[in-house]
């Protein structure tokens, strides 16, 4: 058992503080950027393209804009839109917290999508590699969230378990670790063989991305508290795992449509 006494902030200068979870938004845009300027370079005979580096690395600075954006909008939406209506202002202050990855993911799509239709490029080129190095950014933001103490596991006996002092004096899951193995350490595995492996199809990363990361967050997702201002929705399945599913569901959808239009 191991009692939480982490901190937060990772420097304090008294007149300023960098926190972990800004640390591990920074450390995932520059992998990511660097990973997947790589995965062009090796696949752009592969993919029939010539190299996009320079558009993939203007692209980022308008993903970090839709990654914020488009979490922060999800949150609302989707986690405390109740709250929200009758706070508007409150949207706005994304220092307080609250950020949803499935609202970051729409996000990401719709950007990419119309940057890629202005630049004349597949949009599935720039998302499977975008998908391959996610899970860098997924696995430091979800131990940033063990560090911050929040998206807790629910009470748990196991050897393993955490004590949350900020939260109660009771043992639970450490979900956060357990995301961050499976979303982050897995997946990017998954992920990353499929891309470097010979006559690669276009988009398979993309999909397999929504299957791999929605069943892996469902499974998550049963040892973490749901949030509070929502519980379980008709009492059995928790926001983040619906999203997922519908995610998985979308997924194999167009894995199909990929299969049936190669034979």
């Amino acid at each position: 058992m191991y009692i939480h006494n982490l901190s937060p902030i990772a420097l304090d200068l008294g007149f300023f503080s960098i926190k972990w979870y800004s640390i591990s938004y920074i450390i995932g845009i520059m992998s990511g950027w660097y990973l997947g300027s790589y995965i062009l370079k090796k696949k752009a005979s592969d993919l029939k393209i010539d190299s996009r580096i320079k558009e993939f690395e203007n692209l980022i600075t308008y993903l970090i804009i839709a990654i914020i954006v488009g979490g922060r909008l999800g949150y609302v939406i989707f986690y405390n839109l109740n709250y929200y209506i009758e706070n508007l202002l409150d949207i706005f202050k994304i220092w307080e917290g609250g950020m949803s990855f499935h609202g970051a993911l729409i996000g990401i799509i719709f950007t990419t999508y119309i940057f890629a239709i202005k630049n004349k490029i597949n949009v599935f080129i720039f998302l499977d590699v975008i998908a391959c190095v996610a899970p860098i950014g997924l696995f430091f933001g979800r131990i940033a969230n063990f560090i911050n103490a929040e998206l807790y596991g629910k009470p748990t006996n196991l050897f393993l378990s955490v004590i949350f002092p900020n939260i109660d004096n009771l043992p639970r899951h450490a979900s956060q670790l357990y995301e961050a193995f499976l979303e982050g350490i897995v997946l990017f595995l998954i992920l990353n063989f499929f891309i470097l492996r010979k006559n690669y199809v276009v988009g398979t990363c993309s999909f397999l991305f929504l299957i791999f990361y929605g069943f892996f967050r469902i499974i998550a997702e049963q040892f973490r508290e749901p949030d509070i201002q929502i519980g379980f929705l008709f009492n059995f399945i928790s926001m983040g795992s619906l999203l997922s599913l519908i995610m998985i569901c979308v997924g194999l959808l167009m894995i199909t449509k990929i299969k049936n239009e190669k034979l």
